[in-house]
């Protein structure tokens, strides 16, 4: 089947490759060609629509009535409407909106950034999961952040992001929480789960300028050739603009 997901998207190429790896061992170890899949803050379904096209389904939470909108729109576009249902809710108020317990994966993209509370909001997509589940945790990384305000020339930011809890660069900073690979490893290994793999995302994108990428025959491809072979190396989750990591449960298909 091909790639449902554009590969030249930088942003996801990445954690596309290791969430489709991890579907289809639950597809060979389950016997079951259809999954129930949760994206929590899902958005307009960046992953939920290409997850859908492999023909799972898809449950997508997010508390903007405008960006599930453009999910139905989406969806709809794609040919899988009947494959991914909308949701309004959020993560603290998951289990107002959907079943424990209920789903094979869940994906937490871009959520744990800005809840009150990481941990928690780590238990509740675990608690969603089936015995044999898998959950997809990708969120800001604190050595991407340090860097860029360093390579801008906001070096006072960037000290102050390196000492800061939270891992914020000042009071104008939108990011309330950033976190390390430890870190995040150690929420996921917290809540119960294994921490099966973990990947730097974004590690030279960000950094290289837009026109080398776009006029350099071929620099596109060799990009996300790069960024796939630095991702899994440790050296590299220190400077990544996000860090993923996928946690499995203790009946999951081991990656």
């Amino acid at each position: 089947m091909p790639d449902p997901m554009p590969r030249a998207s930088l942003r996801t190429a990445v954690v596309w490759d290791v969430l489709r790896d991890a579907l289809d061992r639950q597809v060979k170890a389950s016997g079951r060609d259809v999954l129930d899949v949760l994206d929590t803050g899902g958005g307009s379904g960046r992953f939920a629509v290409p997850v859908a096209r492999l023909g799972h389904h898809v449950t997508v939470v997010d508390p903007s009535p405008n960006a599930l909108f453009a999910l139905e729109r989406r969806a709809a576009e794609a040919g899988v409407a009947d494959r991914v249902r909308g949701v309004q809710g959020d993560a603290h108020g998951l289990f107002d909106v959907v079943d424990r317990g209920g789903y094979d994966a869940v994906l937490c993209h871009g959520v744990l950034e800005y809840v009150d509370d990481p941990a928690e909001g780590v238990r509740n997509t675990v608690d969603a999961l089936r015995p044999d589940g898998v959950l997809s945790l990708l969120a800001a990384g604190l050595g991407g952040a340090v860097l860029a305000r360093a390579l801008a020339g906001h070096f006072t930011e960037a000290r102050h992001a390196l000492q800061d809890p939270d891992g914020r660069w000042g009071e104008g900073d939108p990011v309330p929480h950033r976190f390390t690979a430890e870190q995040l490893t150690a929420l996921v290994e917290g809540a119960g789960l294994r921490a099966a793999a973990v990947h730097g995302v974004r590690v030279f994108a960000d950094l290289v300028p837009g026109v080398l990428v776009d006029t350099e025959p071929g620099a596109l491809d060799a990009l996300l050739r790069l960024e796939a072979a630095a991702a899994e190396l440790p050296a590299f989750h220190s400077v990544a603009t996000q860090i993923h990591v996928l946690g499995e449960t203790a009946g999951a298909p081991r990656a």
